[in-house]
Protein backbone atom coordinates (compact mmCIF):
# COMPACT_ATOMS: atom_id res chain seq x y z
CA UNK A 1 0.00 0.00 0.00
CA UNK A 2 2.27 2.52 -1.17
CA UNK A 3 -0.01 5.24 -0.87
CA UNK A 4 -3.07 6.19 1.72
CA UNK A 5 -5.84 8.68 1.37
CA UNK A 6 -6.60 11.28 4.23
CA UNK A 7 -9.97 12.20 5.37
CA UNK A 8 -10.13 15.18 3.67
CA UNK A 9 -8.85 13.29 0.41
CA UNK A 10 -5.51 13.60 0.14
CA UNK A 11 -2.98 11.01 -0.74
CA UNK A 12 0.25 10.89 1.02
CA UNK A 13 3.04 8.59 -0.58
CA UNK A 14 4.01 5.55 2.95
CA UNK A 15 6.68 3.38 3.19
CA UNK A 16 6.12 -0.07 5.30
CA UNK A 17 9.09 -2.01 5.96
CA UNK A 18 9.25 -4.96 8.32
CA UNK A 19 7.04 -7.05 10.68
CA UNK A 20 6.33 -6.08 14.70
CA UNK A 21 5.72 -3.55 16.97
CA UNK A 22 4.44 -0.58 14.55
CA UNK A 23 7.45 2.72 14.76
CA UNK A 24 5.91 5.52 12.74
CA UNK A 25 8.40 8.10 11.59
CA UNK A 26 7.56 11.66 10.84
CA UNK A 27 10.45 13.73 9.34
CA UNK A 28 11.29 17.13 8.79
CA UNK A 29 11.25 19.75 6.55
CA UNK A 30 11.96 19.95 4.33
CA UNK A 31 12.53 16.82 3.32
CA UNK A 32 10.66 13.41 2.86
CA UNK A 33 10.83 9.99 4.69
CA UNK A 34 13.69 9.18 2.55
CA UNK A 35 15.60 11.30 5.55
CA UNK A 36 15.08 8.32 8.08
CA UNK A 37 16.29 5.62 5.06
CA UNK A 38 18.95 4.24 7.28
CA UNK A 39 16.82 3.96 10.65
CA UNK A 40 14.15 2.37 8.82
CA UNK A 41 16.24 -0.20 7.49
CA UNK A 42 18.03 -0.77 10.98
CA UNK A 43 14.86 -0.98 13.02
CA UNK A 44 12.82 -3.36 10.38
CA UNK A 45 16.22 -5.52 10.77
CA UNK A 46 15.56 -5.18 14.26
CA UNK A 47 12.43 -6.61 14.04
CA UNK A 48 9.98 -3.62 14.29
CA UNK A 49 7.53 -2.51 11.48
CA UNK A 50 8.34 0.52 10.60
CA UNK A 51 6.04 2.88 8.49
CA UNK A 52 7.40 6.19 7.13
CA UNK A 53 5.30 8.64 5.02
CA UNK A 54 5.79 12.29 3.35
CA UNK A 55 4.29 15.29 5.01
CA UNK A 56 1.33 16.05 2.56
CA UNK A 57 3.40 18.77 0.34
CA UNK A 58 6.36 16.85 0.14
CA UNK A 59 7.67 14.19 -1.49
CA UNK A 60 5.92 12.12 -3.39
CA UNK A 61 3.07 13.14 -1.85
CA UNK A 62 0.05 15.30 -3.01
CA UNK A 63 0.42 19.20 -3.18
CA UNK A 64 -2.81 20.19 -1.93
CA UNK A 65 -2.94 24.31 -1.61
CA UNK A 66 -4.99 23.42 2.26
CA UNK A 67 -4.37 21.43 5.46
CA UNK A 68 -0.55 22.94 6.13
CA UNK A 69 -1.27 23.88 10.05
CA UNK A 70 -0.94 21.06 12.81
CA UNK A 71 -4.20 20.02 13.52
CA UNK A 72 -4.20 18.59 9.80
CA UNK A 73 -1.20 17.39 10.36
CA UNK A 74 -2.18 15.48 13.56
CA UNK A 75 -5.00 14.72 11.57
CA UNK A 76 -2.67 13.07 8.78
CA UNK A 77 -0.97 10.67 11.04
CA UNK A 78 -4.26 9.41 12.57
CA UNK A 79 -5.52 8.83 9.27
CA UNK A 80 -2.27 7.34 8.18
CA UNK A 81 -2.51 5.02 11.37
CA UNK A 82 -5.89 3.93 11.06
CA UNK A 83 -4.73 3.30 7.00
CA UNK A 84 -2.09 1.14 7.70
CA UNK A 85 -4.08 -0.78 10.56
CA UNK A 86 -2.12 0.68 13.59
CA UNK A 87 -4.53 -0.16 16.96
CA UNK A 88 -1.84 -0.51 19.50
CA UNK A 89 1.59 -0.22 21.21
CA UNK A 90 2.87 2.33 18.48
CA UNK A 91 6.01 4.30 18.83
CA UNK A 92 5.74 7.66 17.58
CA UNK A 93 9.33 9.43 16.46
CA UNK A 94 9.27 13.16 14.91
CA UNK A 95 12.39 14.90 13.36
CA UNK A 96 12.16 18.68 13.52
CA UNK A 97 9.09 20.14 12.61
CA UNK A 98 7.74 16.26 12.97
CA UNK A 99 7.80 16.66 16.35
CA UNK A 100 5.08 18.83 16.18
CA UNK A 101 2.88 16.12 14.80
CA UNK A 102 4.05 13.87 17.83
CA UNK A 103 2.96 16.70 20.55
CA UNK A 104 -0.26 17.63 18.09
CA UNK A 105 -1.47 14.46 17.74
CA UNK A 106 -1.26 13.39 21.45
CA UNK A 107 -3.68 16.79 22.38
CA UNK A 108 -5.86 16.16 19.63
CA UNK A 109 -6.32 12.43 19.53
CA UNK A 110 -4.93 10.82 22.97
CA UNK A 111 -2.37 8.21 23.90
CA UNK A 112 -4.84 5.28 23.24
CA UNK A 113 -2.73 3.61 20.48
CA UNK A 114 0.67 4.78 20.83
CA UNK A 115 2.52 3.71 23.98
CA UNK A 116 5.99 5.87 23.92
CA UNK A 117 6.80 9.27 21.80
CA UNK A 118 10.39 10.21 20.59
CA UNK A 119 11.38 13.56 19.63
CA UNK A 120 14.60 14.23 17.65
CA UNK A 121 16.23 17.73 17.32
CA UNK A 122 12.29 18.94 17.57
CA UNK A 123 10.49 22.16 16.99
CA UNK A 124 8.46 21.61 20.42
CA UNK A 125 7.42 23.57 22.51
CA UNK A 126 7.79 26.75 20.71
CA UNK A 127 10.41 28.84 18.22
CA UNK A 128 8.99 32.21 18.12
CA UNK A 129 10.05 34.80 20.30
CA UNK A 130 7.33 36.60 21.42
CA UNK A 131 5.77 38.61 24.69
CA UNK A 132 5.70 35.48 26.49
CA UNK A 133 8.56 33.54 25.34
CA UNK A 134 11.19 36.16 25.68
CA UNK A 135 13.65 34.09 24.62
CA UNK A 136 12.34 32.69 21.31
CA UNK A 137 13.63 32.87 17.62
CA UNK A 138 12.50 36.39 15.86
CA UNK A 139 10.13 36.56 13.54
CA UNK A 140 12.74 38.64 10.93
CA UNK A 141 14.55 35.41 10.93
CA UNK A 142 11.89 33.33 9.43
CA UNK A 143 11.01 36.29 7.11
CA UNK A 144 14.20 36.08 5.66
CA UNK A 145 14.12 32.36 5.37
CA UNK A 146 10.87 32.74 3.57
CA UNK A 147 12.25 35.71 1.35
CA UNK A 148 15.23 33.31 0.43
CA UNK A 149 13.29 30.60 -0.48
CA UNK A 150 10.84 32.91 -2.64
CA UNK A 151 13.93 34.41 -4.55
CA UNK A 152 15.66 31.34 -5.32
CA UNK A 153 14.68 27.88 -3.74
CA UNK A 154 17.16 25.63 -5.81
CA UNK A 155 20.14 28.00 -4.17
CA UNK A 156 18.67 28.92 -0.73
CA UNK A 157 18.63 25.14 0.36
CA UNK A 158 22.15 24.76 -1.16
CA UNK A 159 23.25 26.99 1.60
CA UNK A 160 20.65 25.67 4.32
CA UNK A 161 21.70 21.96 4.66
CA UNK A 162 24.80 23.10 4.75
CA UNK A 163 24.02 24.74 8.26
CA UNK A 164 21.58 22.24 8.61
CA UNK A 165 24.28 19.22 8.85
CA UNK A 166 26.82 21.83 10.53
CA UNK A 167 29.14 21.50 7.43
CA UNK A 168 32.05 24.46 8.10
CA UNK A 169 35.78 25.27 7.09
CA UNK A 170 36.80 22.51 9.16
CA UNK A 171 34.16 19.93 9.49
CA UNK A 172 32.57 17.99 6.82
CA UNK A 173 30.27 15.49 8.92
CA UNK A 174 28.62 14.27 5.91
CA UNK A 175 29.75 13.49 2.27
CA UNK A 176 28.77 15.90 -0.10
CA UNK A 177 26.06 13.31 -1.68
CA UNK A 178 24.09 13.37 1.58
CA UNK A 179 23.48 17.02 1.11
CA UNK A 180 22.97 16.85 -2.41
CA UNK A 181 20.23 13.93 -1.44
CA UNK A 182 18.78 16.75 0.71
CA UNK A 183 18.60 19.43 -2.25
CA UNK A 184 16.57 16.49 -4.16
CA UNK A 185 14.30 15.65 -1.46
CA UNK A 186 13.47 19.59 -0.75
CA UNK A 187 13.11 20.31 -4.63
CA UNK A 188 10.56 17.59 -4.54
CA UNK A 189 8.42 19.64 -2.53
CA UNK A 190 5.90 22.27 -3.51
CA UNK A 191 6.92 26.14 -3.29
CA UNK A 192 3.67 26.96 -1.45
CA UNK A 193 4.10 23.64 0.99
CA UNK A 194 7.18 24.74 1.65
CA UNK A 195 6.40 28.37 2.65
CA UNK A 196 3.07 27.42 4.22
CA UNK A 197 4.90 24.70 6.94
CA UNK A 198 7.29 26.35 7.63
CA UNK A 199 5.11 29.44 8.70
CA UNK A 200 3.31 26.17 10.35
CA UNK A 201 6.31 25.25 12.45
CA UNK A 202 7.83 29.10 13.30
CA UNK A 203 4.85 30.14 14.62
CA UNK A 204 2.57 27.64 16.37
CA UNK A 205 2.79 27.64 20.06
CA UNK A 206 2.79 23.36 21.26
CA UNK A 207 3.25 24.38 25.04
CA UNK A 208 0.00 23.41 25.43
CA UNK A 209 0.16 20.00 23.93
CA UNK A 210 2.91 18.64 26.36
CA UNK A 211 0.23 18.09 29.04
CA UNK A 212 -0.86 15.36 26.64
CA UNK A 213 2.46 13.28 26.91
CA UNK A 214 1.34 11.02 29.40
CA UNK A 215 3.48 8.21 28.06
CA UNK A 216 7.23 6.98 27.90
CA UNK A 217 9.12 10.24 25.85
CA UNK A 218 12.55 10.27 24.76
CA UNK A 219 13.69 13.63 23.61
CA UNK A 220 17.57 13.73 21.58
CA UNK A 221 18.89 17.02 20.49
CA UNK A 222 22.25 18.29 19.56
CA UNK A 223 24.38 20.68 21.11
CA UNK A 224 25.54 22.35 18.33
CA UNK A 225 21.95 22.66 16.96
CA UNK A 226 22.05 26.07 14.64
CA UNK A 227 18.92 25.49 12.92
CA UNK A 228 16.79 24.47 16.13
CA UNK A 229 17.96 25.77 19.20
CA UNK A 230 18.15 23.30 22.13
CA UNK A 231 17.59 25.39 25.13
CA UNK A 232 14.05 26.96 24.18
CA UNK A 233 13.15 23.17 22.56
CA UNK A 234 13.84 20.27 23.87
CA UNK A 235 15.62 21.17 27.34
CA UNK A 236 12.09 22.75 27.75
CA UNK A 237 10.42 20.22 26.49
CA UNK A 238 12.43 17.57 28.74
CA UNK A 239 11.36 20.11 31.65
CA UNK A 240 7.74 19.96 31.26
CA UNK A 241 7.05 16.53 30.28
CA UNK A 242 6.96 14.43 33.20
CA UNK A 243 9.71 11.86 33.16
CA UNK A 244 11.06 12.62 29.85
CA UNK A 245 14.66 11.93 29.43
CA UNK A 246 16.87 14.00 27.40
CA UNK A 247 19.61 12.63 25.47
CA UNK A 248 21.98 15.50 24.45
CA UNK A 249 24.65 14.91 21.65
CA UNK A 250 27.78 17.16 22.19
CA UNK A 251 28.33 19.21 19.59
CA UNK A 252 25.85 17.06 17.08
CA UNK A 253 24.18 19.55 14.56
CA UNK A 254 20.61 19.75 13.39
CA UNK A 255 20.46 16.73 10.69
CA UNK A 256 21.18 14.27 13.32
CA UNK A 257 19.96 11.19 11.30
CA UNK A 258 22.64 11.58 8.73
CA UNK A 259 25.14 12.73 11.05
CA UNK A 260 24.67 10.65 14.02
CA UNK A 261 22.63 7.90 12.58
CA UNK A 262 24.70 4.88 14.65
CA UNK A 263 24.06 6.86 17.69
CA UNK A 264 20.38 7.35 16.57
CA UNK A 265 19.81 3.96 16.13
CA UNK A 266 21.44 2.40 19.02
CA UNK A 267 19.23 5.16 21.34
CA UNK A 268 15.92 4.37 19.56
CA UNK A 269 16.33 0.35 20.09
CA UNK A 270 17.11 0.85 23.52
CA UNK A 271 14.51 2.99 24.00
CA UNK A 272 12.27 1.00 22.10
CA UNK A 273 13.35 -2.51 23.63
CA UNK A 274 12.56 -0.93 27.62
Amino acid sequence: MPYVTTSDGVELFVKDWGSGRPVILIHGWPLSSDAWDEQSLALAEAGYRVIAYDRRGFGRSDQPWHGYDYDRFADDLADVMDEMGVERDAAIVGFSMGGGEVARYLSRHGAGRVSKAVLVGSIVPYLLKTDNHPDGVPQSVFDEIAEGIRDDRAAFFQTFFRTFYGVGIISQPVSNGVIENSWRQAMMAGLHPTLAAARAFSTTDLRPDLASFTIPTLIIHGTGDDIVPIDITSRAAARAIPGARLIEYDGGPHGLPATHSKELVRDLIAFLAE
